[in-house]
Order: structure tokens, then C-alpha cells, then sequence
């Protein structure tokens, strides 16, 4: 079974910037489409980017502009690079596949944009 990693949150504020890191275990990582997901308190998890094999990448509206995914398949880590945060991006991030049987859950690493 893959184990998910995530790592690279924390509190920032307003207009700044984190990068988050994703590693599943194993060296299967570069034959799958990757996904950043999240959950902010009383709400659904959402899938708000995702990338192809190939580098295609596919955004969420609300995150369009500010957050960039990229993936090193000779490291097996998915990035996801966000900036101009918003206190509405506050919530528990997660990596997985982008579509088809998810693997489970990691534990995820809690981004915070507060004043």
C-alpha cells in the first residue's frame, strides 16, 4: 500500500506564500496523475490541482493564478506552490492520485493564513 507524506504547511499571513511537498512511498510514483486536495472545517474535501504524467495541470477556480502543482518524478515528490494566500485557503492539504481508486489518506499538513 502507498503511504502519502505531506509536508511544508503552516501559519502565514495574508498575501504570503508557502510550498508543500508530497512523497509517496515506493517508486510507482511516476505512472500516476497526482492531486493536491483539501479540507477546511465543516466542509467536503476538494481536489484543487492536479497534474498529468506529462505535466499537464488543471486548477480549481478559486486557487487559478495563485497556486502552481509541478512534480519531480526523479525525487517521487509532488510540490504544491502557493502564494498570494487567503484566509479562505485555510484548511488540512493532501496529495493522492487525481482521479481513479485513491490510495489512503496521509495525514496532511494544515495551512493557516491568518493575521
Amino acid at each position: 500500500q502507498v503511504q502519502l507524506v505531506e509536508s511544508g504547511g503552516g501559519l502565514v499571513q495574508p498575501g504570503g506564500s508557502l510550498r508543500l511537498s508530497c512523497v509517496p512511498s515506493g517508486s510507482i510514483f511516476s505512472i500516476y496523475g497526482m492531486g493536491w486536495y483539501r479540507q477546511a472545517p465543516g466542509k467536503q474535501r476538494e481536489l484543487v490541482a492536479s497534474i498529468t504524467i506529462g505535466g499537464s495541470t488543471i486548477y480549481v477556480d478559486s486557487v487559478k493564478g495563485r497556486f502552481t502543482i509541478s512534480r519531480d518524478n526523479a525525487k517521487n515528490t509532488v510540490y504544491l506552490q502557493m502564494s498570494n494566500l487567503k484566509p479562505e485557503d485555510t484548511a488540512a492539504y493532501y496529495c493522492n492520485r487525481a482521479r481513479g481508486t485513491l490510495w489512503d489518506w496521509g495525514q496532511g499538513t494544515q495551512v493557516t493564513v491568518s493575521s
